[in-house]
């Protein structure tokens, strides 16, 4: 696969072939800074559950489907916190990039439909699934944790 460098002001960036060239050179490098693991929401839902004294559990545990944000193995109890723009939240809906728009629709639903396999999967063998949006974890964290406290206790 050929690879190509894009030149930044402060540094360049591999460039795989998967994604295409951003029209604007800050938008690669804002992009680049977007991670997979232990971003904002799932540090503020892993201190949420903390204080409420929920203890044990694993991080992006490898060994499910779906390797979820916070899983408690022991109660098959699988949480997922998803970002609204990656994951398509259906409460606030966040607009789509026009720039790339084939890119973009191809990306954004294939992982909506990752997301609906690897819950289905998880469901299949056992586990209690938690999906909580970002933006209604921002609003109401503390009914979230009870979301979480009730997948707990029911099994």
């Amino acid at each position: 696969m050929p690879s190509f460098v894009f030149p930044m002001a402060r540094r360049s960036y591999l460039r795989d072939g998967r994604a295409p060239f951003p029209v604007d050179a800050r938008v690669s490098e804002q992009m680049s800074r977007i991670r997979s693991k232990n971003t904002g929401p799932e540090r503020m839902l892993r201190k949420a559950l903390q204080d409420a004294g929920f203890r044990g559990y694993r991080l992006n545990y490898a060994k499910v489907p779906g390797k979820p944000d916070v899983a408690f193995v022991g109660k098959k109890v699988a949480v997922f916190i998803h970002g609204c723009f990656w994951h398509c939240c259906p409460h606030c809906q966040p607009p789509r990039p026009q720039t790339h728009k084939d890119f973009w629709d191809q990306k954004l639903d294939r992982n909506v439909q990752r997301d609906r396999r690897n819950v289905r999967a998880l469901r299949r063998a056992g586990w209690r699934v938690v999906t909580i949006w970002e933006c209604r974890f921002r609003k109401f964290p503390e009914s979230t944790v009870r979301r979480v406290e009730r997948a707990l206790r029911t099994t």
